[in-house]
């Protein structure tokens, strides 16, 4: 089961973390595109120096910095809420296979 960590503060997305291998090799894909590619746009189209973290056994973590220009929590906001509806609707139908918790 992968477990996916969503926190938040004053409802924007602070935090992302994931752990562990599905036992579906199609759906742990389709989780790490989703997530993996939500970060590129977090560290490259934001620009900003949020602290990443990633290895091979199924671990992300992502930390967005506490200082943040307007334009940069804008963007970094649209880019994870559309990472979370990806996710949110990937563990609707694969719910024995992702843990979704939002803090």
């Amino acid at each position: 089961m992968t477990t996916v960590i969503i926190k938040k503060f004053n409802n924007s997305i602070v935090q992302v973390e994931c752990s562990g291998h599905t036992e579906n090799e199609i759906v742990c894909a389709a989780l790490s595109s989703i997530t993996q590619t939500a970060v590129m746009g977090v560290l490259k189209i934001t620009n900003n120096k949020a602290e990443f973290k990633r290895n091979d056994d199924g671990y992300l973590k992502i930390t967005l910095p506490k200082e943040m220009d307007e334009k940069q929590r804008h963007d970094c906001d649209v880019i994870l809420e559309t990472m979370l509806l990806g996710i949110k609707d990937l563990q609707e139908g694969f719910s024995k296979l992702i843990k979704l918790e939002e803090r």
